[in-house]
């Protein structure tokens, strides 16, 4: 069952990473909102209410939860680069996942947000000198993180949940 959850496996950081691997996570950041449609392309509204795995979001909560996501952590990141180690905010993922716009609003409305939010952020990220990387928040869930170990978690958070979308896809024939 943990392979349906973690696909491409659990997040793990790379130490003082070199400028290319940098550079190839904020490519793949700038990516994803493409990535993202092509997976998606062609999926009926009986496959988009789907979960991915049992027991799990369907892809539409997915999606819903990939634009949700993609708003804190560009504001972490904001904070992060305009106070002195701010405490990040959290949210409850799960419940936000049960709430009517999950359910109501089309995901056609996420991927815009997400496209949105994405070319905001990744021009952002290419601003940033290095020392801009090593700026920090507190998470109250993962504790102290710098904007690069975050930037690493961001990209693998949106190959992520990709990973199980293209999953289920494999797995149903779709």
């Amino acid at each position: 069952m943990d392979s349906f959850r973690y696909p491409i496996g659990q997040f793990i950081a790379v130490e003082a990473p070199t400028l290319e691997q940098r550079s190839a996570w904020i490519e793949e950041i700038a990516e994803l909102p493409k990535v993202l449609r092509e997976t998606l392309q062609g999926l009926s509204a009986e496959q988009l209410s789907t979960p991915y795995r049992p027991g799990g979001w369907t892809v539409q909560q997915v999606v819903h939860h990939l634009a949700d996501n993609d708003m804190n952590a560009y504001l972490r990141f904001k904070k992060a680069l305009t106070e002195e180690n701010p405490t990040a905010g959290s949210y409850r993922e799960d419940l936000w996942a049960e709430l009517s716009d999950y359910r109501e609003v089309p995901i056609e409305t996420s991927l815009v947000l997400i496209e949105a939010l994405r070319d905001r952020f990744v021009a952002l990220l290419r601003s940033l000198p290095l020392s801009g990387f090593q700026r920090t928040f507190t998470s109250p869930t993962r504790g102290a993180m710098s904007l690069d170990v975050a930037t690493q978690r961001f990209a693998w958070h949106g190959r992520h949940h990709t990973a199980q979308i293209a999953a289920l896809k494999e797995r149903m024939g779709w």
